[in-house]
């Protein structure tokens, strides 16, 4: 008796410290901890919908970018689209584009497909590249958690360093309700050689469908 019940003990153990390690293992897959306020991005290569690759340092001779996490499914992101590629009509002429990235896995959500962003793009007109993280690398290397989640960059010599971590905007169901426009006012201030006076908020939106380990 005594011999089955430390053989019986000993199992437990060892399934409980599994259990424990794989459950550390997906938290940490999806709680990110990114860049922070002031970071300097690491550059990144990622396929756009065209087929081209498309590099951060490729946008060198920009004053910054507009990084958007973002995808097909989401209703956040849908209700979001006309206002990113209004961000992107806005202030690319001024320099400061917007980068769009999909990085949920499309084995879960078909709609998320590189094929179905291709679609995707073709349909809304985007005048920006949409990127596919099939890897997640780069949501890992931001943290980013959200769809949308966006990242503001400003350009110092060829360096790239974030200015602004959060939201679009507080009201995501209505555009007409806007009050605060975050990425506007720190894209505005950054090309006006103002500080950003707001520089992080809640993002809103689905959560990052993420790979099992």
């Amino acid at each position: 008796m005594k011999k089955k019940f430390w053989i019986s003990f000993i199992v437990t153990l060892v399934l409980g410290t599994v259990v424990s390690l794989m459950l550390r293992q997906k938290s940490a897959q999806a709680s990110p901890t990114g860049y922070p306020i002031g970071g300097t991005v690491g550059d990144f290569k990622l396929k756009n919908v065209d087929g081209n690759v498309v590099s951060l340092a490729g946008y060198k001779d920009k004053k910054g970018v507009i990084v958007v996490f973002t995808c097909n499914h989401c209703p956040f992101a849908k209700a979001y689209e006309e206002r990113i590629i209004g961000l992107d009509k806005k202030y690319a002429s001024q320099g400061f584009p917007v980068i769009a990235i999909n990085s949920n896995d499309a084995a879960d959500y078909e709609e998320d497909s590189f094929d179905n962003m291709k679609k995707r793009s073709r349909e809304k007109g985007y005048t920006f590249p949409y990127l596919q993280d099939d890897t997640q690398s780069i949501a890992k290397s931001f943290g980013a958690t959200r769809t949308p989640h966006v990242f503001v960059l400003r350009n110092d010599g060829g360096k790239f360093t974030v200015q602004y971590i959060g939201t679009i905007d507080d009201n995501y169901q209505d555009p007409g309700g806007v009050t605060k426009r975050y990425v506007e006012e720190a894209v505005s201030n950054i090309l006006s050689g103002k500080p950003v006076v707001v520089t992080q908020t809640k993002a809103v939106g689905c959560a990052i469908g993420w790979k099992d380990a």
